[in-house]
């Protein structure tokens, strides 16, 4: 997926929004921040989460760090591939690098999220 397409959570997990389902990712930002990811918690399909919601987490060598819903809604879909191979989340995070899918009854949410050039400023401002 193109990032310019995408919405932003501070938290730095993307969306990209298609019919009422928002697909769900960690940026590149993040990815390279946390360094050598060891595992991934992936959500329960079927789940309810509300925006901010901690839905799964990551692991590195250096770190753990929570998922965030970024919209609210029902998990009807998590990447299973991530949990034997972890490099799509380096090698393709906007794509094959997904990590849930949320059906969402409220597309409206993602105005609240950054648009690629504001999260590029705020990953900047979060390095200084």
């Amino acid at each position: 997926m193109d990032p310019n397409t995408l919405k932003f959570a501070t938290s730095h997990e993307w969306v990209h929004l298609d019919d009422g389902t928002a697909t769900v990712g960690i940026s590149d930002f993040a990815v390279r921040e946390l360094t050598d990811l060891v595992y991934i918690e992936l959500p329960e399909v079927g789940r309810t989460v509300s925006i901010g919601d901690s839905f799964g987490e990551v692991e590195s060598v250096k770190a753990v760090s929570d998922l965030y819903a970024p919209v609210a809604g029902e998990i009807v879909e998590v990447n299973e591939a991530l949990r034997n191979d972890l490099s799509p989340l380096s090698d393709d995070a906007f794509g094959a690098g997904w990590i849930a899918k949320i059906k969402t009854d409220n597309s409206s949410e993602t105005s609240e999220l950054m648009d690629y050039n504001a999260y590029q400023k705020f990953c900047e401002s979060e390095k200084g």
